[in-house]
Order: C-alpha cells, then sequence, then structure tokens
C-alpha cells in the first residue's frame, strides 16, 4: 500500500525531529562515559527508559501478536548491540569521527537490503547515498585513521542497518507503542548482561544523573517510539538517508552552545547531507521514486 503524501511527510518530520535529538547527545555521552564504564551508563540508561515505557504503554504490549513480540525482540537486541558497540568505540575516537561511521548506516542499509530482501534500488537512491556519505565525510572528519575505536563503530553502523531494515519490514503504525516498549525492554536486557558479574554500577554525581534521564526518556524511550511509528511509512533506505542529518543536528548544537566554531565543512558537509534527503524525500516527483524503494511490503507479512 503506497502511504498518503500527508502521512509519509510527517513520518519524515518525526524522523528529524528523534534525529535532532540523537544530534544532541555526542557531547554529553563522551562526557558521561569519561566518569562511568559504557555498559553501566547504557544499562541504567535504557532500564530507566524500558520501566517507563512498559509503565506507560502496558496495556499496547499486551496486545501484541506473538509473531510481532517476537520480532520486536529480536530488533531491540540488534539495537542494544548497536548501541554497546556504538559507546564502546566511542569512549576511544573522536565524536566527530564517530558521527561519520555511525553514519555509514547509510551505506549498508541499501546493501543488506539488496542481499537480505532482495531489493533492487533505483539510481537516484544511490545518488542520495554517495551525496550523504560525502557530506558526512566533509562534516566529520579531519583527518581520519582507521584503529579499534572506528572498527567497533562500523559495527555499529551495521547493526542499525539491521535493524532500520527489521524495523521498516516489521513495524505497524497501530502497534508502534507496543513494540517501542518490547525493543526497549530487550535493549535493557542486552545491556545488563554487559555489566555481569557485578551489575550496573549508578550515576557518579547529579550532572550524570541528568544526562542519563535525559538519554533514557527523549533520546532513548522517545526517539524509539518515534522512530518505529515513522519506519511504518517510510522506506527503510529513505530513512536511513533522513538520519544521515544527525551530525548536521550535532554540529548545529556545538555551534548553538559555543562548542564549536561555524566552518565550510559544516555548511558544505551540511548542505551535501540535506541535498540527498531532497533526492529521496522532499523533491516533487518522490511519488515515482517511492514504488521502487524497499517498504511498500512493510504492510505485508514476511
Amino acid at each position: 500500500m503506497i502511504e498518503p503524501r500527508r502521512t509519509r511527510f510527517l513520518a519524515t518530520l518525526g524522523l528529524l525531529a528523534t534525529t535532532a535529538v540523537w544530534g544532541s547527545t555526542f557531547v554529553w555521552i563522551k562526557d558521561v562515559v569519561g566518569r562511568m564504564a559504557v555498559a553501566d551508563f547504557l544499562a541504567v540508561r535504557f532500564v530507566v527508559a524500558a520501566l517507563a515505557m512498559l509503565l506507560l504503554f502496558g496495556r499496547p504490549v499486551w496486545r501484541l501478536p506473538r509473531r510481532q513480540l517476537m520480532r520486536a525482540l529480536l530488533l531491540g537486541v540488534v539495537y542494544g548491540g548497536a548501541q554497546l558497540l556504538q559507546t564502546w568505540g566511542l569512549a576511544l575516537i573522536a565524536p566527530s569521527v564517530s558521527g561519520f561511521a555511525t553514519g555509514m548506516y547509510v551505506v549498508f542499509t541499501p546493501l543488506l537490503a539488496g542481499v537480505l530482501l532482495r531489493q533492487r534500488m533505483p539510481g537516484i537512491v544511490w545518488l542520495a547515498v554517495v551525496l550523504a556519505t560525502a557530506g558526512l565525510a566533509l562534516l566529520s572528519l579531519n583527518g581520519f585513521s582507521i584503529g579499534r575505536g572506528v572498527w567497533l563503530t562500523l559495527g555499529s553502523a551495521m547493526l542499525y542497518a539491521l535493524h532500520i531494515i527489521g524495523l521498516g519490514r516489521w513495524s505497524r503504525a497501530d502497534e508502534a507503542f507496543g513494540m517501542s516498549a518490547i525493543q526497549m525492554v530487550a535493549i535493557a536486557a542486552v545491556c545488563l548482561l554487559a555489566t555481569l558479574p557485578h551489575g550496573p554500577a549508578l550515576p557518579p554525581d547529579r550532572a550524570a544523573w541528568a544526562a542519563v534521564l535525559y538519554m533514557a526518556l527523549v533520546a532513548g524511550a522517545g526517539a524509539m517510539l518515534m522512530q518505529t511509528w515513522a519506519q511504518a511509512h517510510i522506506p527503510a533506505t529513505r530513512a536511513a538517508i533522513v538520519m544521515t542529518t544527525e551530525p548536521v543536528f550535532a554540529a548545529a548544537f556545538a555551534v548553538a552552545l559555543g562548542t564549536d566554531l561555524l566552518t565550510w565543512r559544516m555548511v558544505g558537509g551540511g548542505a551535501l547531507v540535506l541535498a540527498a534527503m531532497y533526492l529521496v524525500e522532499l523533491r516533487p516527483s518522490r511519488s515515482k521514486v517511492t514504488g521502487a524503494l524497499p517498504s511498500e511490503a512493510v504492510h505485508h507479512e514476511v
């Protein structure tokens, strides 16, 4: 079924808002993991998020069909693994390099969709992928070396791509509350397992607690809910390209807060990322592209 244009537009705006929230977290995460173990930070963050979502959405969780319940658990495990790899990597590399390496899911998503779902991407999507990747590199990189932190982050990008594909394939708008809550429970479980045998340590001070609560409730629970709903309406590859605006928002927050200066690299890289998003989502003739993209099948059983 082709989604109404207005619904697709609202889903894109929601995904952009989610990405803006994620872009606001890079500096905070870098600060907190300097004072907390990565697994402890993620475990506390996602346990808080999972408890909040279960309290709010217990009834939608109870109504989920068994198949959707199992799918949500699988998606949560994949996302939890991606979070661990990304945050371990961020502890070892600069936030800008982490933003680029994480953003490589824009390349992995169409590649994996082609391999796993046997879907062919139109040329305009590959052009958008190239533009988005070039924009990410210009925006994020000023010298680049391949070390353990980069490899960990690229591994997380691969898992994020799998999560985007799975969510695009399985998400239903009327089940977004329940699926989001179950995914958050699975993410919390993965992160708790990573703290064994001692279990998670709590944040050391008020500033760390404030950061954890923001990332649990806004960048965690709220963002997962919006992404799950949005991906019921827009294709996986298109969602991945929209989400490459994350480092654009990260740079904008850094400039607005006075922690960084506006440079031609930021302007040029941001322009390329936005051009990529325009190609696949906002251009007037997008309806001609939609039929060839991988998500009209999201309303069909696998």
